[in-house]
């Protein structure tokens, strides 16, 4: 039975526990230089340095398919040799590998550059995990990953302002500048880790496998399913520009206008929309009311395929904005069930390999969603309502089951 703390999680905005306040600096750094390379290394390689935007695409694909391969090991040697000290190391590697794809001269060149950055950014990004599991106890986990959401969000947005005034000079040393930004952020971040707390490595039992994460059969269901329900975020981040540009009669400005709101709904209400989502079958109960107005939100937004100018706005904001609720909602729910069915003492390696249901829809997830929004408009995003709505109803049974099997697993957890 999970022991809840009543104290309240922050005060104006700052957590209460020193910390949960170490780790949301830290990730406010790391993704406020994020957000600047973000908006502007696209245009930095294809405009200034001549890659096709294939070539480009191709670079960061490489980069993603090879990062989901060390996210389970690295989460693994957080656990087994102290989440600090790994994350340190990798968050290390992650700042001295961030300014280095600027120098890139060729497409092969800049991926095996943002390979290396992505082997250490995903390696970090899963011990990280781990590290927040352990730390946000008393029934927190899941409110301070809402809290961590809203502030890397509003550090995305801030971050793309920077890279915004580089795209507006545009010239070669303010895209190195960003690029340097980064890495000296990161470099920030990674000091920042040194005032975690030291957590004891696990000590693995005799006969216990490495990876048990992957004899864990429930745990992989879930992972799978929740892998699928992150194509939302696809959806919404590269199919509704796509659909945007090539189906509708929006200015593409749009796109823009739309991904401010999701930031600042994101900013200000992920917390309040994840609570109640504190015990395993709440989670899945979330990701079920989170899948419908997901899906509610693609219909409405299917509806922009046809009709006025102002009749297609409407219904992108009013869609964009019903799905960003569900998606808060389901959010919740979806860290409820990767922490509470994760033995305590080996989160890093449970969620480094959670991790990988959104990493391998890096990989697929674009194409996919390229066929629906684009190539079957109202039709494709009436399919995709539906597959959400099924996803988040079969995630229901899937944890009941998941969270009867975790005393074999050595789990002790609040089934609500």
């Amino acid at each position: 039975m999970t022991t809840y703390d009543a104290t309240p999680l922050t005060r104006w905005g700052i957590p209460y526990d020193r910390d949960l306040r170490v780790l949301a600096i830290g990730s406010f750094a790391n993704r406020f230089g994020a957000g600047a390379v973000m908006t502007t290394s696209a245009l930095y390689f294809t405009r200034h340095v001549g890659f096709t935007a294939t070539e480009v695409a191709l670079a960061l694909s490489v980069a993603a398919f090879a990062g989901i391969f060390v996210q389970v090991p690295a989460g693994h040697l957080g656990d087994t040799r102290g989440p600090r000290e790994v994350l340190i190391v990798f968050m290390a590697g992650a700042a001295l590998f961030s300014a280095p794809p600027v120098l890139a001269t060729s497409p092969w060149m800049l991926a095996a550059l943002l390979t290396l950055l992505a082997l250490f950014e995903r390696s970090a990004g899963a011990v990280n995990q781990g590290v927040i599991a352990q730390l946000a106890t008393g029934g927190r986990g899941v409110l301070f990953k809402a809290y961590l959401r809203a502030v890397t969000n509003t550090a995305i947005a801030l971050g793309s302002v920077f890279g915004g005034a580089a795209l507006v000079i545009d010239e070669t040393w303010t895209y190195v500048a960003v690029f340097v930004l980064n890495a000296v952020f990161t470099g920030f971040a990674a000091w920042n880790c040194t005032r975690l707390p030291h957590l004891p490595p696990y000590q693995r039992a005799a006969g216990e496998p490495r990876l048990g994460v992957l004899r864990d059969f429930p745990f992989v269901v879930i992972t799978a399913i929740t892998g699928v329900f992150n194509l939302h975020f696809f959806v919404m981040e590269l199919g509704l520009a796509l659909y945007i540009s090539e189906r509708t009669q929006a200015p593409t400005v749009m796109v823009a206008v739309l991904l401010l709101l999701n930031t600042v709904m994101v900013a200000l209400f992920q917390v309040r929309l994840s609570r109640g989502a504190d015990s395993v079958q709440a989670g899945a109960k979330s990701m079920v009311t989170g899948g419908w107005f997901i899906a509610a939100g693609f219909v409405v937004v299917g509806l922009a395929d046809h009709g006025s100018l102002w009749f297609v706005i409407t219904a992108l904001v009013v869609g964009s904005l019903v799905h960003v609720v569900g998606e808060m909602i389901g959010s919740g729910g979806q860290w409820s069930l990767q922490m509470g069915l994760a033995p305590h003492e080996r989160q890093g390696q449970y969620q480094g390999f959670s991790g990988l249901g959104f990493s391998v829809m890096a990989v697929v997830g674009p194409p996919v969603v390229t066929f629906f929004c684009v190539e079957q408009g109202e039709r494709g995003w009436l399919m995709l309502a539906a597959i959400m709505v099924v996803t988040a109803l079969v995630s229901v049974p899937a944890a009941k089951w998941a969270l009867a099997t975790r005393e074999q697993y050595g789990v002790t957890t609040h089934s609500g």
